[in-house]
């Protein structure tokens, strides 16, 4: 009888963890759907002379993305603001839409798989927004959930004429120089772009995208990752005549790993075997340290008056207990380390880090290892008394965080793109 109560016990614990257990959000549907015309051969056309004109086709967000997971799909279009113009449901085919290894099995008039939200006659209502626009959906279910759908937008414009079309291109490109101009020759392929006026279109980059002469404006996602860097104006505002064709260029870069030792490397026995080497022995190590401007925490000269290696344990020693109390000594202990990276060949004096505040800085935020240390220098040269209050101390921090960074591998523009992802 007591055995049974505990399996009692324990089965109802077990529900209850069950129970407690965080709920995970769904994952995203992965792919994208788009529509065109009857030719199936386009994929940013967007703007239709009626309603049978407007084809559905589908597959990855960009090359080499992954497309749509195989199955059956159910459909329906709707006003921008979500009422229910046409579906399949209720239709003789109620998942009309295929896919097959991540694409459509077809390219699908709307008109034909839908039927009307009015009378549930074949076609879909004509919306009611003055811009003639619309917004189709595919949804591996009948709910139309957010985290199990693939939406676009698209325009309806009757009339005898042929709708006035201009041609928005955006251009995504790796700033490697870091100078916000497209002069590096490497274009990024599926990042995350947003084209609107009073309709949204999310595209991938490279975008070549038909839209309505009017005032758009285009902006980047900003990615999951951290690491990377705006180098261009984002967003950018854009007008379209009828025929134009206009192209918004976004720069990034990402930062990461140059090479950089720590103030901790260079007060282990790691630091000293380097500093005691060959040429590079603790005499000339320590005459190197000295012609710089370093500071101690009460704002005096720091030098080194002993020699060997006890020279060099003077140097450890004031390298361990550098804290910013006066900002002068962090900033000298942080760019202490960063010459003799540099000294040392760990890290590039030419190398780019990010070093936003900074007087070498260019206006993307980013200076070269060398221009920040010789800035650091010359201002620790004149300031070495740095404690709050100090006006000077905010452009020392800026200086220290740089070279802080640095020195942890953390700011060094990177040659070629780093990973990006993005929130669906």
């Amino acid at each position: 009888m007591r055995k049974t109560r505990l399996l009692l016990v324990g089965l109802f614990a077990l529900i209850v963890a069950a129970f407690a257990l965080p709920a995970f959000a769904a994952v995203p549907l992965p792919g994208a759907i788009f529509t065109t015309d009857s030719t199936c051969t386009g994929t940013n056309l967007n703007i239709y002379s009626d309603k049978d004109a407007v084809n559905l086709d589908g597959g990855p967000t960009h090359p080499g993305a992954a497309g749509l997971p195989n199955g059956e799909y159910y459909v329906q279009v709707t006003e921008p603001d979500g009422t229910v113009l046409g579906t399949s449901i209720g239709a003789s085919d109620e998942t009309p839409v295929s896919v097959t290894d991540g694409e459509f099995d077809s390219c699908y008039q709307l008109s034909a798989i839908l039927i009307k939200a009015i009378d549930s006659s074949p076609g879909y209502d004509t919306t009611g927004n003055p811009g003639g626009e619309y917004k189709v959906w595919v949804s591996n279910e009948s709910s139309f959930t957010s985290s199990s759908t693939k939406t676009d937008n698209f325009k309806v414009v009757e009339s005898p004429e042929p709708p006035q079309k201009a041609e928005l291109q955006v251009d995504k490109f790796y700033d490697a120089n870091a100078n916000g101009i497209n002069d590096d020759g490497q274009l990024i392929t599926g990042w995350k772009t947003r084209i609107q006026d009073n309709i949204d279109y999310i595209r991938y980059t490279p975008v070549d995208i038909f839209v309505a002469p009017d005032d758009y404006t285009v902006t980047e996602f900003t990615p999951n990752e951290t690491n990377w860097y705006q180098t261009t104006p984002n967003p950018v505002q854009v007008t379209l005549a009828n025929g134009e064709t206009k192209k918004v260029e976004f720069g990034n870069v990402c930062v990461g790993a140059g090479g950089g030792l720590t103030l901790g490397f260079w007060s282990n026995n790691n630091g000293q075997a380097i500093m005691k080497e060959g040429t590079n022995n603790f005499a000339n190590s320590i005459a190197f340290l000295n012609s710089l401007n370093l500071r101690n925490a009460n704002g005096t000269d720091f030098n080194i008056t002993q020699t060997g290696l006890n020279g060099y344990k003077q140097y450890r020693s004031w390298l361990l207990n550098a804290n910013a109390t006066n900002m002068s000594y962090m900033l000298s202990a942080q760019n202490s380390a960063m010459e003799l990276n540099v000294r040392y060949n760990k890290v590039g004096g030419s190398a780019l880090i990010h070093a936003p505040g900074t007087q070498s800085a260019n206006a993307q935020g980013f200076a070269t290892v060398n221009s920040v240390m010789s800035e650091a220098n010359t201002e620790l040269g004149l300031h070495g008394l740095t404690k709050d209050g100090s006006p000077y101390r905010s452009y020392q921090e800026a200086l220290k965080n740089a070279l802080d960074r640095g020195n942890n591998n953390l700011n060094f523009v990177q040659p070629s793109p780093c990973a990006f992802t993005f929130a669906n």
